[in-house]
């Protein structure tokens, strides 16, 4: 086919379904991407938000030496624990916002759906593991799981190569995320 019996075509059938009605569907499919792409946007942007603002909750207890500040170790690991629900709870209300929606696409509302229950899972797993940690004989222990990345912050007077394997170990076994993609930080 040539490009003018494409062109013949295309006006006679819009000719018969009408311009405007045309133009209107063109809007919607428009529109619905927009929206699509928007939640996946945002999503995204909570996510990043997220560990950011965890990261800088640790990075805010060092001093520009990379020496520790002044801050008790309840202090700290307080401060981690507040920092991470708050960032969670961020972003199960945009998900929540998103599912009682009456405008967004079904499809969209399901993956609000599946990642409120991935929030939920990491939860237990970051609560897991920071029980198994603390029962190997680590006084403190946060976890923070962040889809196939994690970070544990333990007190600790220094890591031996078995206690690294062992936290490595427990964290795998928990939430399936390989020793590449966990960070373990001391905390003296």
């Amino acid at each position: 086919m040539d490009i003018e019996k494409i062109k013949q075509k295309s006006s006679s059938v819009i000719r018969k379904i009408g311009k405007k009605t045309v133009i209107a569907a063109m809007a919607v499919i428009v529109i619905g991407v927009a929206v699509l792409l928007n939640f996946l946007t945002v999503k995204d942007t909570v996510k990043s938000e997220k560990l950011e603002d965890e990261l800088a909750s640790v990075a805010g207890f060092l001093s520009p030496e990379g020496e520790e500040a002044s801050v008790s170790d309840e202090d700290f690991f307080a401060s981690i624990a507040i920092s991470r629900q708050t960032a969670r709870d961020e972003a199960m209300a945009v998900l929540k916002t998103v599912t009682e929606s009456g405008t967004a696409v079904d499809e969209v509302k399901n993956n609000a759906y599946g990642d409120i229950q991935k929030i939920a899972d990491d939860i237990e797993s970051e609560a897991n593991i920071e029980s198994l940690i603390e029962a190997k004989g680590f006084e403190q222990c946060i976890a923070v799981v962040n889809g196939n990345e994690a970070s544990v912050i333990v007190k600790t007077e220094g890591l031996t190569p078995g206690d690294v394997a062992q936290i490595s170990e427990i964290v795998y076994n928990e939430c399936g995320i390989f020793p590449d993609d966990l960070k373990i930080i001391e905390r003296n």
